[in-house]
């Protein structure tokens, strides 16, 4: 499987399941989309911004619940793995990416993975075992959350700096040097977090030694 990002914004998220994975996917696309989560009974009150219909529609009810949705993904995360079985056809007849929270592992050609991820503002890292250790996402998340503390920041900043070289008709490969220094550079990385102006200005003695050293 290749990893992909997709923008749900003013997009449609049908989750069919209301119980606990239901609610943390309802939770996860609720950041972007408009969610619409489908159960007889819902287990917790943790479903984020989300529309819940109770509901108890069967297998042959779910092309219509789809067609009225029209969502631009559709979540089988009930416990009855027929009725999945039914919403991924269903969702698949008409063309709409489909996730199956009840399978793990070996997955049909097109189907949608939702992985671990880890953020920090806009900075977005997704983590995937192919399903085999849900164990060792959930460990490599705890240690990726540690190591990417202030990368939103600095993406801020790196964006910055590289308008503002590009203005001053810094050729393109100075910039990039410059820019990879900055985001190497421990010394920024320390400064990212504090709430003051020290990552900007050890970014800009960053960059003026890397244009320094093309001179």
């Amino acid at each position: 499987m290749i990893p992909l990002f997709h923008d749900f914004t003013d997009e449609t998220v049908l989750v069919f399941g209301g119980g606990p994975v239901g609610a943390r996917k309802a939770r996860r696309f609720a950041r972007e989309a408009s969610v619409i989560v489908v159960s007889p009974t819902f287990a917790e009150d943790g479903y984020g911004e989300v529309q819940r219909v109770r509901a108890a529609p069967a297998p042959s009810d779910i092309e219509t619940w789809i067609e009225r949705a029209e969502p631009a993904l559709v979540v089988a995360a009930t416990n009855d793995p027929a009725m999945n079985d039914a919403i991924e056809s269903s969702a698949r007849s008409r063309g709409i990416l489909c996730n199956r929270a009840d399978r793990a592992g070996e997955r049909d050609v097109g189907s949608v993975v939702v992985p671990a991820t880890v953020r920090d503002g806009d900075v977005t890292v997704a983590i995937s075992t192919g399903g085999r250790s849900p164990a060792l996402s959930k460990e490599l998340r705890k240690r990726i959350e540690r190591e990417i503390q202030g990368a939103d920041e600095l993406a801020e900043l790196t964006a910055e700096i590289r308008d503002r070289l590009k203005a001053a008709d810094v050729d393109a490969a100075a910039r990039r040097e410059a820019i990879t220094r900055v985001v190497q550079s421990s010394d920024v990385w320390k400064d990212l977090g504090r709430g003051n102006s020290n990552p900007r200005q050890t970014a800009d003695a960053v960059v003026e030694a890397a244009l320094g050293d093309r001179t």
